[in-house]
């Protein structure tokens, strides 16, 4: 049992925190200080609730959370940070500082989050409005499902009615209001209550936006960025900008289908007309909309003729790119503007012939009687060239230097945008020469588990690249980027994903070619050490794969692999494993695709040279048989395997040689091996075949002479 001093001094440093918290509280309700200090409060609060978070995690029936002391004030404390109204950079802290308090704080915290915004709806006053708006615009992306539910209670999207019809004579409530509306299309749910309550007041700002645009022009077609008289709106600008997004939103995500499907009224703005707006703020440099209209465009470019239209345009993707290249690491500006190239560059997934009966059934199930048509502004050749379109407008450097700072979502966006690109191989060299290959490695390391796709999307751009060029023009002479770096993430993608329903064996047929390619590299025998180490029984797996392609790049990077002492090893240690590869090995060399009948026949070429295995051939059923049908194969490459095989064997050394001559007789190899002299006029084929003969063809002739 504790004593009373212990007692004393466990509980003296959770007391203190939990003082140090109070006083936090009350220099920030306190106010009156400098926009730094009180940022510096915040991040100090930030920091103690996440102590408490891991602390509490750790042990949690001991542990003094400090949000014991967090009451409804100094919660209103933190929130009413977040008001619009506050400096853009205290805002930002304090949504950190929130973020942090729900973490910590849990069900308490929902309780309290909860009732500030409904007190505050409640008191029906332009500062209250401002605020619980502000508050909820900034908590959807942190605790979604509790926001949802406070933006969809009965009565709240319906009593926006005044506001709708004007009653309020407050921008900044509008401006609010707007930005919690898209906050909210982040939930499918909200989106059909914006819909249904709100789409004819975003409709009829658009319009006066459209209507300011178009008599600015006429009156002076010279004053393109300037923003009009506020007497000739009944909208501000930041409220037109954010309704025309908003609307996007609402056009850009599709509506569900069938009998039981909502009916869909005609949209007065079409999701092309906005899109058409956003690209002209983006052209004529309106900063001050700016990061709005990019974070339309990226929604409206979710739509295959929109596509079309920016790709068309270069002075568009030039500015998106000046927009992308400026915009500061982590901003919802850099995210825009990279979604939007995503969507560019995104390929279509290639449907099964089960895909497609199914999406055929879905239709007669929503009576609709035939497969949806796919808009043929999206087929692979249409993506390749906006992907062409898209490199040669110059994204590879702005991806590389974001992608040193930048998030992990938008390295994840960064990765996928380079996958599509990498689709086009007369492109991958330079993609290497402008930083793809260091960028996609930073992506991959920093990509996390629970961001599968985005990390494998990172390795199997980089296997693309490793595939079309010499890696030692990437590798070589330098520890910056060492080899082997690249193992891992191509190793990553050799089994199919385990998390998707579908069975895509194209990043592990890719994966295997990469791999081989590096596996060649003159000098390097690590690189098939660290291959062989981590990914063999990946390599075995796929040697046996059912797919021709994929079953074929395996053996063609066991080859490779048994140029160094560790590939051999695998095969010519004269264990019962050793033994069962090589049968496989044999097999192939008999396989019908002569592309995996060479690369078998290449390594049965090098393996030969080991005692241990012409040990294993001779006494394998078929085993010899098998590479002397190498020596009368067509191609003049396989009868150059065949017979260095075969020349291996017979120059073996001892009984191992004796008894592989006496076989190889007995298979008819003395006839096989004119047959390939007949056949053969390369050199290095007739001189194989030749020196293979000669020891056969002279212990036929002692025979003989001894007879007589």
């Amino acid at each position: 049992m504790a004593t009373a001093a212990e007692t004393i001094q466990a509980s003296g440093p959770a007391a203190s925190v939990q003082d140090q918290t109070l006083l936090v509280f009350a220099r920030l309700m306190e106010g009156g200080q400098e926009d730094e200090e009180t940022c510096r409060d915040l991040d100090l609060l930030t920091k103690m609730l996440d102590d408490d978070a891991a602390a509490r995690a750790a042990d949690p029936a001991h542990h003094r959370s400090i949000c014991r002391v967090i009451d409804s004030d100094c919660v209103d404390t933190i929130l009413c940070y977040l008001d619009m109204r506050q400096p853009d950079l205290v805002r930002g802290h304090a949504v950190l500082t929130t973020s942090a308090y729900m973490r910590a704080a849990a069900d308490d915290a929902s309780d309290k989050l909860r009732a500030f915004f409904l007190d505050r709806i409640q008191r029906r006053t332009y500062d209250d409005y401002i605020v619980a708006f502000c508050v909820a615009a900034a908590a959807f992306p942190i605790v979604p499902d509790l926001t949802t539910e406070m933006f969809l209670n009965e009565g709240f999207l319906s009593s926006l009615g005044p506001l709708i019809r004007r009653e309020w004579k407050s921008r900044k409530v509008e401006t609010a209001c707007l930005e919690m509306l898209n906050a909210a299309c982040m939930d499918g749910r909200c989106r059909e209550a914006i819909q249904k309550y709100c789409v004819d007041w975003l409709e009829e700002i658009v319009e006066q936006y459209t209507m300011d645009m178009g008599k600015r022009l006429s009156e002076d077609p010279n004053l393109q960025g300037e923003e009009g008289s506020v007497s000739m709106r009944q909208h501000s600008e930041q409220v037109q900008y954010l309704a025309a997004v908003i609307l996007a939103k609402l056009r850009a995500v599709p509506k569900p289908s069938g009998p039981n499907a909502p009916r869909v009224e005609s949209a007065v703005t079409s999701l092309f007309d906005l899109a058409g707006l956003f690209i002209k703020m983006i052209v004529r440099n309106e900063d001050h909309g700016k990061q709005h209209a990019i974070e339309g465009l990226a929604y409206a470019s979710l739509q295959p003729q929109i596509k079309k239209v920016i790709v068309s345009n270069d002075l568009l993707l030039k500015k998106l790119l000046e927009t992308l290249s400026s915009a500061p690491p982590r901003s919802p500006t850099t995210y825009g503007a990279l979604s939007i190239f995503q969507n560019l560059t995104r390929y279509r997934p290639p449907f099964t012939e089960d895909e497609k009966k199914m999406s055929q059934l879905q239709a007669y199930a929503n009576a609709e009687g035939k497969l949806p048509a796919m808009d043929p502004l999206d087929d692979d050749e249409h993506v390749e060239k906006r992907c062409a379109a898209v490199f040669a407008a110059g994204i590879t450097p702005v991806l590389v230097a974001h992608g040193k700072h930048d998030s992990a979502a938008a390295l994840g966006i960064i990765a996928n945008i380079l996958l599509s690109l990498t689709s086009i191989k007369s492109i991958r060299g330079q993609l290497a020469q402008q930083g793809a290959v260091p960028l996609l490695l930073i992506a991959w390391n920093s990509l996390k588990e629970e961001q599968g796709d985005a990390r494998r999307s990172a390795a199997q751009a980089l296997s693309r690249i490793l595939i079309s060029i010499n890696p030692a023009l990437v590798f070589g002479g330098t520890r910056a980027n060492p080899i082997d770096a690249a193992i891992a993430p191509l190793i990553s993608i050799l089994p199919t994903d385990p998390a998707s329903d579908r069975r895509d064996l194209l990043p592990t047929f890719e994966a295997l070619m990469a791999l081989t390619n590096l596996a060649s590299m003159e000098g390097d025998t690590g690189i098939a050490h660290q291959i062989i180490r981590h990914a063999w029984s990946h390599i075995e797996e796929q040697l046996l794969a059912s797919n021709r392609l994929v079953a074929k790049a395996a053996v063609e990077l066991v080859c490779n692999l048994t140029q160094s002492p560790d590939g051999i090893a695998l095969y010519a240690d004269g264990s019962a494993h050793a033994a069962q590869r090589l049968h496989i090995l044999l097999a192939l060399a008999d396989a019908e695709d002569e592309g995996t009948r060479s690369a078998a026949g290449g390594a049965l070429a090098a393996l030969t040279a080991y005692e241990q295995v012409v040990r294993a051939v001779v006494h394998r059923k078929r085993g010899v048989a098998v590479l002397l049908g190498l020596c009368v194969d067509d191609s003049d490459d396989l009868r150059h395997r065949g017979a260095a095989s075969i020349l291996n064997m017979v120059l073996a050394k001892g009984v191992i040689g004796s008894d592989a001559r006496d076989k190889i007789r007995e298979e008819g190899g003395v006839d096989i091996l004119k047959t390939c002299l007949k056949k053969s006029r390369r050199p290095e084929v007739v001189q194989a075949a030749v020196q293979a003969l000669k020891p056969l063809v002279e212990k036929q002739l002692t025979e003989v002479t001894e007879v007589d």
